[in-house]
């Protein structure tokens, strides 16, 4: 993103107070969507709980093989006489009521364990993702009645916030109404067995209210969590399932001003960790390899005197005299009084590569 220096706070109105904040330098981090993916999935697997089918389902009943000479498949048959069900075969995974092939189990291995500087580069990059408005339209946020993002909202403005009718009129009125708008019109009835499973519904995720536990306290807690699609974190317990939700970066991101001061606070205070940097200035790779600058210096493809960009061809001193002089301008004399000698010996004299080489010598 293009770094700002500072970010405007915004008042319980919606407009400016005048106060600015200096923009935290996890903003300039490097965004990364491959961590991010890889972080959330390792992530997102340890909330799992273990499940399998019961060890006796498929094996409740009396079945016997019936051997061989009866003209029937050697499978398991129910025993008894005078039902449908007798004389079927069982236990088999290909049997009606038999058992599954290689049943699960609840020993499978459930849990990922994510290495902790992946987490925090991925978390650092969902930071800086949230403030690209770009990404964060590109993911669906309503965004555009917005001032600025990353959106700082005053801390004083958030004491009114207790309440959710407070909360959803300071929402309004920093321009996030279409979000909630869309949250709403989003919410939808589950397809499948979800619907007996205790999430009957589904809808979008809303805007994430980032506050500071030591200065604002968590009474807006209580306000914002009845607002449909809006989530709240602490500012020191950031997570990357809520500023990633399914691996996507570009999560809208509201900060209280006590959050936004304290976010340098949070990566400074890890010891031995530094915050990563890009390691290319201009992250254009096309740009860069087509630039005249480096295309001046490639070798050409074998037949062509001349790069597509028409730059001369990079030629070998070693077998063009031109070239040769240019970097070697005594060489000429050289060959001169080289060949001087050839002469006076009587010997016939024929200018080739393989001479010009042996002259370079």
């Amino acid at each position: 993103m293009a770094s700002r220096p500072t970010v405007t706070v915004l008042g319980a109105d919606g407009k400016a107070t005048g106060a600015t904040e200096v923009l935290p330098k996890v903003f300039s981090a490097p965004i990364r969507p491959d961590i991010v993916k890889h972080v959330h999935t390792g992530m997102a697997k340890n909330k799992r709980q273990p499940y399998s089918v019961s060890e006796k389902a498929g094996h409740q009943t009396s079945a016997e093989s019936w051997g061989t000479g009866r003209a029937v498949a050697r499978i398991p048959r129910v025993s008894g006489g005078g039902t449908h069900r007798a004389g079927q075969a069982a236990f088999g995974n290909m049997c009606r009521s038999g058992r599954m092939f290689a049943p699960t189990k609840i020993w499978r291995k459930w849990h990922v364990k994510v290495n902790q500087g992946q987490k925090r580069f991925a978390t650092a990059s969902a930071l800086a993702a949230s403030a690209v408005a770009p990404l964060l339209m590109a993911r669906g946020h309503q965004v555009s009645t917005v001032p600025e993002v990353p959106l700082v909202v005053d801390s004083s403005a958030f004491t009114a916030a207790s309440k959710t009718a407070g909360a959803i009129s300071l929402l309004n009125a920093v321009g996030a109404g279409p979000e909630l708008e869309k949250v709403k019109a989003s919410r939808k009835l589950r397809a499948g067995k979800g619907k007996l499973r205790g999430r009957r519904h589904r809808q979008r995720r809303g805007p994430l209210v980032v506050y500071s536990a030591a200065a604002d306290g968590k009474d807006l807690v209580l306000g914002f969590r009845n607002v449909p699609g809006v989530e709240t974190s602490p500012v020191d317990a950031l997570n990357l399932l809520q500023l990633a939700p399914g691996g996507h970066l570009g999560r809208f991101v509201i900060w209280t001003s006590a959050a936004i001061k304290e976010l340098d606070t949070v990566y400074e205070s890890k010891k031995g960790y530094f915050l990563p940097s890009n390691v290319v200035a201009n992250a254009d790779l096309t740009r860069l390899i087509n630039s005249s600058e480096i295309q001046s210096v490639l070798r050409a493809p074998k037949g062509e005197a001349k790069t597509r960009r028409g730059n001369v061809q990079k030629k070998n001193p070693l077998r063009n005299k031109q070239v040769l002089l240019r970097l070697n301008p005594y060489a000429s004399t050289f060959a001169k009084e080289k060949l001087g000698e050839v002469k006076a010996e009587g010997k016939p004299v024929r200018v080739t590569s393989d001479f010009l080489g042996q002259l370079n010598e």
